[in-house]
């Protein structure tokens, strides 16, 4: 089972409305669950999907290969993949991941337009929760 917040889920998807009719592709990242509010069922050390980091688009190599090489590849545990003109797959443009999140259009949060796969493309179950880390100051 994969676990994305739902707050993720609605960014990656504005994101890749907004990206459309060119493809997105970014880094995501999880934290524990014990870390946050509203995951209480979960088991304290379930990783869940809760942070991006910001797509850049204008990168010569990230546009050929589709991968943030900027981002280290340790910061982040999965891929998110926008098809704006694709099936609701992984191709071997996106691979480079453990779990890889696609979405397409209609672009929204359901099974039909956002889905999880494994590296091979196997689609994996998903669960979207009602979960948010706890909130943080820039002071902090």
């Amino acid at each position: 089972m994969v676990y994305v917040t739902r707050a993720l889920v609605e960014v990656l998807v504005d994101l890749a409305s907004d990206a459309d009719p060119s493809p997105l592709t970014t880094g995501v990242s999880v934290t524990a669950a014990s870390e946050l509010e509203g995951a209480s069922a979960l088991p304290p050390e379930t990783p869940v999907f809760t942070d991006f980091f910001l797509p850049t688009t204008d990168n010569p190599v990230n546009a050929v290969f589709g991968v943030d090489l900027s981002t280290p590849a340790r910061q982040a545990q999965g891929r998110f993949v926008s098809h704006p003109v694709g099936e609701l797959e992984v191709t071997k443009r996106d691979d480079l991941a453990e779990v890889i999140f696609v979405a397409v259009p209609p672009w929204g949060p359901d099974e039909r337009s956002f889905a999880a796969f494994d590296r091979s493309g196997v689609r994996q179950p998903l669960e979207i929760i009602d979960a948010a880390p706890p909130g943080q100051s820039l002071t902090d």
